[in-house]
């Protein structure tokens, strides 16, 4: 396997650091298909992963918003 970073399966970019997941907020009625709501704060790299998931939120204008 090669040292290349994987991509996160969704990229949700944000002006919060504090972000909360459920992994089924963006399908209707899909709160039985996601997961427990969490609470993720994003870091000195400018983003986090939830570990549920692993959906990535990334911070607006942070490190790794490109």
């Amino acid at each position: 396997m090669g040292s290349a970073m994987m991509e996160a399966p969704e990229t949700v970019r944000t002006k919060a650091r504090r972000v909360a997941c459920d992994g089924a907020s963006d399908i209707p009625g899909g709160a039985a298909l996601g997961h427990p709501r969490v609470w993720l704060e994003i870091d000195e790299r400018g983003f986090v992963d939830c570990g549920y998931c692993d959906r990535r939120f990334v911070l607006e204008g942070g490190p790794a918003d490109h």
